[in-house]
Formats: structure tokens, sequence, C-alpha cells
């Protein structure tokens, strides 16, 4: 039962107020039809906006099934007009991009029914009303009958106990009204119907019950209804319960809207994209310049590990020195010269030139304790033994591709180191003899590689064959071409002398004829005479090498072309030195055969072995006509340029040429000190001698302990970290050595042998324990790169997001003129039940739409211009740059949640403004 009692509702009108009713006590029946007549301004609308709940009386009281509506709040009010009340409109208030069904099912969503169960119920609604084959039609695909049908169907769909039809039939003609006032009296015998007309004749042929108003007050009741109990009046309450619209409802409401508006939508989703492609380009650009930038790095530090040395330079100290700059005096210009004074800066300056340069010993604790470090930081560690490999190992070789007769001789296996001078020496007779020593220069044959075949295949393009399996595998690397140096491969026998001095070689290797060629290893005692002289208690060092193969030597190891392979296209620079790669397990066999050889004994006793020609007073002076290692290599040449000629020791043939085997460009103060030492001379036999030893230093040779593999210990070791930021651990780590604190590391045989186990032994050295060790990073400066990178991009991302500012602006804009065009449906919503926080969450939805679309072009238009960049900047670089824009997820959800949060924002607003809309007001909005 639904009761007003003494209903005043008064409205502001400037100064004044104006009452709408006055004191209007009305009470309704359950089941009756009430028609409320009077002319326009006497409060009709407003008696029925009042017992809607879609205004509030200023005064008096309205009761709900016997409960008063004085304590409502904002939910019980919501509740009642979706659960209780159903509205049709004169205006119909369709929701325009809605179907027939969907206006209907609306308030059935509202009422929290699951979708299945509301789309049944609205169909037999809109079955009920005569709509059975409309129920896909927009609104206005409807006649003016067939949309007051609609809102019917709308009203009825939550079997409300009232309805409300404010001039249900005030828009339509003469023959559809009666329609619809037949449906409504049918609708009327179960429940009660409100009706609010300027019809007196249809009031009265349809209506059982006929209240007439006038200024605000009930002057006439055809049929009042005495206050009195009547079985059934009062319904079950429905405390607790709640109408709201879903997620997903506001959501397809916010969709619906937009595509019928879809020039506009596009407008708006576009301009929005703007400030995120321009966001989302320089985080591209970033991220491809730091990807391109982390390759090179990684390749770089392929390139270029972090080594500590014997001896080397410090770059750190020359990059930090700032004590290497000289302030300049001023000078006084005369008639004199000003003197530069180079002794006096480099007396004041000594300390800081030995920071510089820098000598390390590497000990058996310092190479184990850079074994211990943490294997994370890096992807290999390579022990570089200094092995003089190449007089070790014997190859084919041949002077002519056919046989020819008189020349059998010299086609034997010899070692590379003498093939290698066979084309000096022939060179030099020539008139090439100015590139003889790029024969040396150009061509390393053998080098130690690193061990990790994981972080190999990671950089190289296997082409043929397998990475090293075993200690006597070989890998042979090309360059990006896939090419070897001629002058390598004449070193390792590839090539006749006939076709090397002609220029007649051919210009490609099979794989397999690379692969196939044979290569033996053999020990020092094997290869090296001991014919040294004792001079007093020092050991004048003198052996003969044999560089012809023997027949009778059976101590050799076969050395096997595993595979070959190329760097990678992306690659920079590579961890492998071009040429014929060795591995490291090999070089730990050569030291454990060798260590104990005559030649690493005396180089252990009396020092390194150096090599030169002694003539004049030296050969007088010591008896013999050389130190160090040679050999009487015999060779063939052209005498003509056109034909070889067999050394038979005429004129200007020398049969012969004395080589000296080692390692070239050793030190000066080195050879010296090693003469003075060994020969015991001073005085005047030293003085005497002086001009023939400074004349032999240019051919002279050293073999050291590392070169012969008399040690363990490494001449260098080289770290190759993951990347940089790893090489900063490896550093702090290294630096750990220096710092006055103790140290405990895992205590390796020398021999490495226990490498791989897990039960080593450790061992602790104190600061006192242990000696200074520096390392040399030359790559110092390529880490400053991207903090670089962090500014500029920091930078551009500020200088574009004002366009993200403009952007959400302009959302915020079109989200407000999108409430204006939709006060009515915020009527409809609010009339149906609808929270102000539904009405909120239409436009917070109808942004994130707009915020989502936004993003999403965006980031799509970024990838594109990106993917269309790369080709050109492929091109450009002729592959060398793959990509240099780089859009990634990450970034991209990045810049969809901001553009959806930036016009989430922009709509707080207009959401807040549409959800303070007063429904009375909003349903009144054309």
């Amino acid at each position: 039962m639904l009761v007003l009692d003494k209903v005043t509702k008064e409205y502001p009108l400037g100064d004044h107020r104006v009452e709408a009713l006055r004191e209007v006590s009305i009470r309704f029946r359950k089941r009756e039809f009430v028609s409320v007549l009077g002319p326009s301004g006497c409060g009709k609308t407003t008696l029925l906006n009042l017992i809607g709940g879609l205004d509030q009386p200023t005064a008096g009281d309205m009761q709900i099934n016997g409960r008063s509506t004085r304590s409502y709040g904002d939910h019980d009010w919501d509740v009642y007009r979706n659960r209780s009340v159903g509205f049709v409109f004169q205006n119909y208030c369709l929701i325009p991009h809605q179907t027939a069904l969907g206006n209907v099912e609306l308030a059935l969503t509202i009422a929290g029914i699951g979708r299945q169960e509301r789309i049944e119920r609205a169909k037999e609604a809109l079955d009920r009303v005569g709509l059975s084959g409309d129920y896909d039609k927009l609104p206005s695909q409807l006649s003016g009958g067939e949309q007051q049908r609609v809102a019917i169907a709308r009203a009825l769909v939550n079997d409300p106990e009232i309805l409300l039809a404010d001039e249900p039939t005030g828009a339509l003609d003469s023959g559809t009204s009666r329609q619809i006032m037949e449906l409504i009296r049918e609708i009327a015998k179960d429940r009660l119907v409100i009706m609010v007309t300027h019809n007196p004749e249809l009031a009265s042929e349809y209506s059982t019950r006929i209240v007439r108003l006038l200024d605000g007050s009930v002057i006439e009741d055809s049929d009042p209804y005495e206050l009195r109990e009547e079985a059934g009046d009062t319904p079950e309450a429905r405390d607790g319960e709640r109408a709201r619209m879903s997620f997903f409802t506001v959501l397809r409401l916010s969709v619906n809207n937009l595509l019928s508006k879809l020039s506009r939508t596009v407008i708006v989703i576009l301009a929005g994209s703007i400030g995120i492609i321009g966001v989302s380009a320089v985080l591209a650009i970033s991220a491809g310049v730091r990807e391109y930038l982390a390759a090179f790095q990684e390749d770089m530090l392929s390139g270029n590990p972090i080594t500590i040395e014997e001896s080397g330079v410090d770059y750190a100290a020359v990059l930090d020195s700032s004590s290497l700059v000289t302030q300049y005096k001023a000078l006084e210009f005369g008639d004199w010269v000003n003197v530069n004074s180079i002794m006096d800066y480099l007396v004041t300056h000594q300390s800081t030139i030995d920071e510089l340069l820098y000598t390390n010993e590497l000990d058996r604790d310092y190479v184990n304790y850079v074994l211990s470090m943490p294997e994370a930081y890096y992807k290999d560690i390579m022990l570089n033994y200094g092995l003089e490999i190449t007089p070790s190992i014997y190859t084919d070789f041949r002077v002519f591709n056919l046989p020819r007769s008189g020349y059998e001789k010299y086609n034997k296996r010899i070692s590379i180191h003498a093939i290698t001078e066979i084309y000096t020496a022939m060179l030099e007779q020539t008139e090439y003899r100015d590139y003889s020593s790029y024969i040396t220069g150009l061509g390393t044959a053998f080098r130690e590689g690193i061990a990790n075949n994981e972080f190999i295949a990671s950089q190289y393009d296997l082409l043929a064959g397998t990475l090293p399996q075993n200690s006597h595998d070989v890998l042979v690397v090309l360059n990006d071409n896939e090419q070897l140096s001629d002058i390598l491969l004449a070193q390792l026998g590839y090539y006749t002398m006939e076709e090397f001095y002609h220029l007649t070689y051919k210009t490609r290797f099979s794989y397999e004829e690379i692969m196939n060629k044979r290569f033996t290893w053999y020990p020092n005692d094997t290869i090296y005479e001991d014919r040294s002289v004792r001079m007093g208690e020092d050991l004048l060092q003198v052996y003969d090498y044999s560089y012809e193969e023997q027949a009778d030597w059976d101590d050799g190891v076969e050395l096997n072309i595993c595979g070959i392979v190329k760097p990678k296209s992306s690659l920079s620079f590579g961890a492998l030195k071009l040429g014929f790669i060795y591995t490291e397990d090999f070089a730990l066999e050569v030291i454990e055969r060798n260590r104990d050889s005559r030649i690493a004994e005396n180089i252990r006793s009396y020092g390194s072995v150096q090599s030169f020609p002694l003539d004049g007073e030296l050969r007088a002076l010591y008896g013999i006509d050389h130190l160090g290692i040679s050999y009487e290599l015999e060779y063939v040449f052209s005498s003509d340029g056109i034909r070889f000629t067999q050394c038979d020791g005429a004129p200007g043939h020398e049969p012969m040429k004395t080589v000296y085997v080692g390692k070239t460009n050793s030190g000066v103060k080195n050879t010296v000190m090693s003469y003075l030492g060994a020969g015991g001379a001073g005085g005047a036999a030293a003085q005497t001698a002086s001009s023939g030893l400074l004349a032999s230093l240019a051919n002279s040779r050293v073999m050291d302990l590392n070169a012969v593999g008399g040690t363990y210990l490494p001449q260098t070791i080289s770290i190759y970290p993951n990347n940089f930021a790893d090489k900063d651990l490896v550093t702090e780590y290294l630096e750990a050595w220096n710092r006055n604190t103790d140290l405990t590391f895992r205590d390796y045989r020398e021999d490495l042998s226990d490498l791989e186990r897990g039960d080593v032994g450790t061992k602790t050295l104190f600061k006192s324990q242990r000696g200074r060790v520096k390392y040399s990073d030359q790559v110092q400066l390529v880490s400053m790169a991207n903090s670089v990178i962090n500014v500029v991009t920091y930078a551009l991302i500020v200088f574009t997001a004002l366009s993200l500012i403009v952007s959400t602006a302009m959302v915020g804009i079109i989200t407000y003129v999108s409430v204006m065009e939709r006060v009515r449906e915020i009527g409809v919503i609010r009339s149906l039940g609808g929270r102000k926080r539904d009405v909120s969450a239409l436009f917070v939805a109808e942004t994130f739409v707009i915020g989502l679309c936004s993003g999403a072009v965006g980031v799509a238009v970024t990838a594109g211009l990106g993917a269309v960049g790369n080709l050109v900047i492929r091109g450009v670089s002729d592959g060398a740059v793959a990509r240099i824009a780089h859009l990634t997820w990450g970034n991209a959800l990045l810049m969809v949640a901001v553009s959806v949060l930036l016009t989430l924002i922009s709509g707080l607003i207009p959401a807040r403004i549409a959800a303070g809309k007063n429904p009375v007001e909003a349903l009144r909005t054309e």
C-alpha cells in the first residue's frame, strides 16, 4: 500500500520558493488504475516523481508498505525504483544506441539478474506488449507506438508493484493512444497504475479512479481509499537488497554509445594516441639503441675482455689521472729560445707514470683466486699460457704442385715455423724483400682459444664439423666473409711455394680440404737438442732445432681440425681470433709433457733463451757463432722471377739460412743483461763486444719459460663477463685482492686437474701475504653510454609528454560533451534504480575504452613506424644495425596503461558531474 501523508514539495525560484505540492494526502490501493488530471503546473509530474522516488518531499511523509520513507538513503531509493516502480514517459526515454531488447534488459541488469535469465525475461516482456519480432531494432527503427511499447515493456520487466505513466499517449495519434491505454488497463488488473494525463476523456474511459489537482492541492478524488487493513496488502520487506550495474553493463553501454558516434570516437582516439605515439617512439628508439649497445658492449667485452697480464697499461689510471695534465707556465718571448723541460716533467711525474705502467706477479694463489670467482659473473675465464706453439707443429710442405725431378727432398713434413721462415727467406731475395716481415706479422698460425662451447655457439655460426670435443681438436675461425688470409694458409702448408710466389694459388678451398690437412705436435725434447756451454757458474744456452719431422719420432700428437665457424652477422667483436684455435686442455697437455724438458729446466735455472748470431769479437770471445735456438734452413727460390732453381751454392745463391727460434721483439734491456750475465764479461772486453752485440739485437729472438711450456702459470688471464653489469661484479671481485682483508678461495692443483671436482680444498691469505695485482679494462668509456641514453630518453619523454597532457585535456572535454549529450540517459538509468556511482562508472568506462583504444592505436602505429625505420636503417647500414627501434611488450603495455590512466583521470570530473545530475531534471532534458 502506498500512502502520501501531507506531502509538500517546494522549489527555489530566485529569492522565493514555489510550492509545487501543498500537503497532499492520498492513499492508493494495491491494484487500481489512477489517473491524475489537472492543468499544466498544478503539480501532476511532481507528484509522480515523488511517488517514483526520483524526488523527495520538502515536508510530509510517503509510506511504502507501511514503512516511512523519511529514513531512506540513496541505496533504498535505488532499490525501490528498480524493484517496486516502473516508469513510462511521454517521450519514451529510450537509450538510442541500445536495441529494443537492450533497453528492456537494462532494468534487469541493474537488478543484478544473470544474462540468460535477463534475456528470457526481456523477450517475454516485449512479447507481452506485441513486439516479439523487433528485439534487435534500434529505437530509430521503431514507430512512436512501438517505442512506447518498448518503454512499457521496460517498465514491466521487473514486475514492479507500481507503474507510473507520465503522459504515455501525449506523443501518439488517437488510434495508437487507445492501443496503449488498452495495454495499460490490462496491466492495472494486477498492480497499481498511476497515470498523469491532460486527456480527461481517456482518463474517464480507462481509469478506475480519477484524482484532480489544482495549484498543488487535491481538489477531487473519485474513489478515495479509506485506511483499513486488507489481506495481502503488505508484501515481504526487501531489506538489504541493492540495485547496481555491473562493470560489463556500463562498459557495453559506453561502447555502444561510442559506436553510435563512430566518426567522433575515431577522431578522439587518434588525437589521444598522438602523445602515446610520441612517448612510445622515444621508448622504442631508446630500447633499440640500448639493445644495440648491449649487443655491441657484449661483443666488445668478448673482443676486449678484462685481462690480467704480467705487464701492461692501467687504462683506468689513464682515464682518471689528472696529474698528467700539465699547467703551462706563461712564456716570455724575446731574443732567446725557450726550453721545454721534458726531463723535469718526467722526474716530477715519475710516480704517475709508474702507476700507468705496471708489472704483475701471477702466482698460483692469484690464479686460483681468479678461478674461484662466482661462475654467474662470467661466460669464460681463459688462461693464456704464452706457448710458442708453431715450432712444435709439423705438416706437409711442397714446392711444386706436380712432382719435379731433383726437388723431391724439399717436399716433406716440416714445422709451421720453418714454413714461415721459408717464405720470409724467399721474399728477402726478391724485389718483394720489403714485404717479407708481413709473413710473420699478418699470419699467426695457431692460437689458444676459449673453452666454453656454449659461449662460442652464441657468437659464431658453425659452417662444418663440430665445436671442439676433446683436447686435440682444432677449430678454424673465418672472418665475416668466410675467408682466411693467403699468408696464413701459406704458413700452414695449404699452398705450394710455387703457388704462393707466383700468386697463382686458388681463391677458395672446400671445407673438406681445410679439415683434412694433417698436423702433428711434438714435445721439446724431441725437437730441441741441447748443446749448451758452461762458463763458470753460468750457462750459455745453445740448442739445435730440428725443423724436419723424422721418421723415428713416435711421441707426437695428431691434431684434428674438428670444425669451421664464422662470426654471426650481428657480431661486432668476437672472443676468438681468426685462424686455427687449439683448446686450453691441449695447452695444459703441452705443459704437462714439456714442463720437465731439458730446455725448460735450463730456463728455470738460467733465465730465458736469447737467440742471436755472434760475429767478430763475440765469436772469438765465446768460441761459438750463435746463442740460443737455431737451425740451418734449406730452401729454393726463383732467381729470375719465373723459374725456381735449386740452391747450389753458386754466387748469390745461399744453400742454407741460419734461422733463430723464439718470440720476436724481445726487450733490448733483457737481451743485454742476459749477455753480460752469461758471459761474465766486463771492462774492456764488454766495451769491445758492444758494437757486435747491438748489431745482433735486430735478429734476436727470445724463448721464456711460458713459451716452451715449462710452467702452469699463465702469462695472461682473460675474463669474459656476461654483460656490463656483471663486469662491475668481476672488477669488484678482482679489487678485493688488493684490499686489506683476508681472502679465502679454492686451492686447485697447478695442472687444474681438479677444477671440475667439488672436493677442492681452500686456502686463506692475509693482506701481507698478497702482492698487488692490476687488471686492464679497456672498455670503461662504453659503460658511460647507458647513462647518456638515460638522460636523453628522460629529456625526450618530458618533451613528448606535453602532447599527452593536451590529449588528456581534450579527452576530458569530449567526455564532458558526452555527459551533456546523454543527460536523458542518465535520468533513465536513475529512474530504473541505477545508483550515482553507476552513472559515474558509465562515463569512467567510456574514458577507459577511449584510453584503451588510444593506447592500442598509439602502440600499433609506433610498432609500424619502428618496423619501417628498422628496414631503412638495416638497408643504410648494410645489415650492420639490424634494429634501431624496438617497442618491447613491457613498454607497449606500459604505454597502454598510461593512456588508460590519463583518460580515466581526465574523465573523473565529467563523471562526477554526471553522477550529480538531478534525475528529474535529467528526464526533462531534450
